[in-house]
């Protein structure tokens, strides 16, 4: 490797590491609140995508149950 690449890394890396420094860390109780925040709004959709699902195939089983019933 030429001298100038080497220089370009050691440059880039040393930006990186000043950026760093500038970085305004997530407390542990904050990260712990927001994780926990996140897997109860997944399950909470999940669980509505599933109700839903059930409403929808209810309402066509229905639908269908009824089309059978008047037309044979």
């Amino acid at each position: 490797m030429s001298a100038i690449t080497e220089k370009k890394k050691v440059s880039y890396l040393r930006e990186v590491q000043n950026e760093l420094k500038k970085v305004t860390w997530t407390s542990k109780e904050e990260l712990i609140f927001c994780t926990k925040a996140v897997i109860i709004a997944t399950f909470l959709c999940g669980l509505t995508i599933y109700v839903v699902d059930l409403g929808i195939r209810g309402f066509i089983d229905l639908a269908s149950n009824f089309v059978r019933m008047i037309f044979g």
